[in-house]
């Protein structure tokens, strides 16, 4: 039986609401919502009014403290497009529910821009970090970008400069649906747009400037785009590894002797769902290591700074995928890494020494899976002329956890 309801409103207030969404508010027992939420269907409450606590949790725990009485929640344009519905459905099932959607701020903006909404990237950078769309800084895309207050915008346009694409047009699109709506354009290098209303979203045509900061969506990204002091799994057999570990969605990594963060960083970018710890040792990469997290656009990236095996005790949840690039050879190593990982795990280790080799070798006699001999050449001088420089080989052992 449905106890809850829950509207999506816009900044037309009730008008903007169908015959069936005003009278779920107005025959609430209790009626949750902001400040803002609560103000523009207040005529049409007849119930107490419960604006949104601090936390946000305590809230949720008084509506479900509610069930079996009449609850309605107000929630921004859509409830389950980034909004409270989602919140709401991991802990109360959809049966206990009705829901009635409003146009989302991001329907709003494609309908005002003409823009398809199946062909744009939409993004909440609401409470998250604006290096998040570092990732989609494409020529040609277009992207929808939900802040935080007004000062995003702004924002928004200073990492664009920074990032070489200081000629994307940016056009905020304030209180959309409301009688303060306003729509305006502004190429991001010269950005000097004022007084914005907090209730924004930002559509952005992303131009790339020569030598802007692009992402490539292939696995083994230049060398060069890391911050690195020469402790770092390179480009061609980052992709090979990248391939081995398998990155499938909602899977976590643990990139065991981290040094730059190459291989972890690059897991996180194959999807959002995917998550990585970075363990390493040094205090000066592991900052090194943040440092690239956030310039690729993947912030949540964890670090622990400790040496394995030590530094894995207590840390949850068990991955999905190990890779050891680093520090493999030291004592313990290997057997905590395995029995940390999940049955059907895949566990990815490169050695370069002989004494990291040797171990891998046994391994695989002990248990099994692949081993790989990869040898990479480069094109160097070699005088007035060129040849091949090769560099050192790696040995790859790749299994998977019965």
């Amino acid at each position: 039986m449905s106890w809850l309801s829950i509207v999506g409103i816009g900044e037309d207030g009730l008008p903007g609401l169908g015959e069936a969404a005003k009278a779920a508010i107005a025959s609430a027992d209790y009626v949750f919502g902001g400040d803002r939420h609560l103000e523009l269907a207040a005529a049409a409450i007849s119930g107490k009014p419960r604006p949104w606590l601090t936390p946000f949790a305590a809230s949720i725990d008084a509506i479900i403290a509610l069930r079996g009485q009449s609850v309605c929640v107000l929630a921004s344009g859509d409830p389950f497009h980034y909004g409270v519905g989602a919140t709401l459905s991991r802990r109360i099932d959809a049966s206990e529910m009705v829901v009635f959607p409003h146009p989302s701020s991001f329907s709003l903006a494609a309908a005002r821009l003409g823009w398809p909404l199946q062909d744009v990237l939409t993004l909440s950078l609401h409470g998250r970090p604006l290096d998040l769309i570092r990732p989609h800084l494409h020529t040609g895309a277009r992207i929808l970008a939900l802040t935080s207050d007004e000062h995003g915008p702004a924002a928004l346009a200073k990492l664009l400069t920074e990032s070489g694409f200081g000629i994307s047009i940016i056009t905020v699109l304030e209180a959309l649906g409301g009688p303060d709506e306003r729509v305006r354009s502004h190429v991001a290098m010269q950005f000097t747009m004022t007084d914005i209303n907090p209730l924004n979203i930002c559509a952005i045509s992303v131009v790339a400037l020569p030598g802007a900061r692009i992402l490539p969506l292939t696995p083994g990204l230049d060398d060069g785009l890391f911050e690195h002091d020469g402790q770092i799994t390179k480009r061609e057999v980052r992709a090979l590894t990248l391939s081995a570990l398998a990155p499938r969605r909602g899977e976590v990594l643990w990139d065991i002797g981290a040094g730059s963060g190459s291989i972890a960083i690059e897991w996180m970018l194959a999807d959002p769902s995917l998550r990585a710890v970075a363990i390493e040792a040094d205090p000066e990469r592991g900052a090194r290591i943040l440092r690239n997290a956030t310039a690729f656009g993947v912030p949540d990236l964890q670090l622990v700074t400790g040496t394995a095996p030590a530094a894995l005790a207590g840390l949850e949840p068990p991955p999905h995928a190990i890779f050891i690039g680093g520090g493999g050879s030291d004592p313990g190593v290997l057997d905590a890494a395995i029995a940390a990982l999940r049955p059907g795990g895949r566990f990815v280790a490169n050695a370069v020494t002989l004494e990291l080799e040797a171990i891998l070798i046994a391994k695989h006699a002990e248990l099994g899976g692949n081993l790989t001999r990869i040898a990479v050449s480069r094109a160097d001088a070699v005088g007035t002329m060129t040849g091949w420089r090769p560099a050192m080989p790696i040995t790859q052992w790749v299994w998977v956890k019965p």
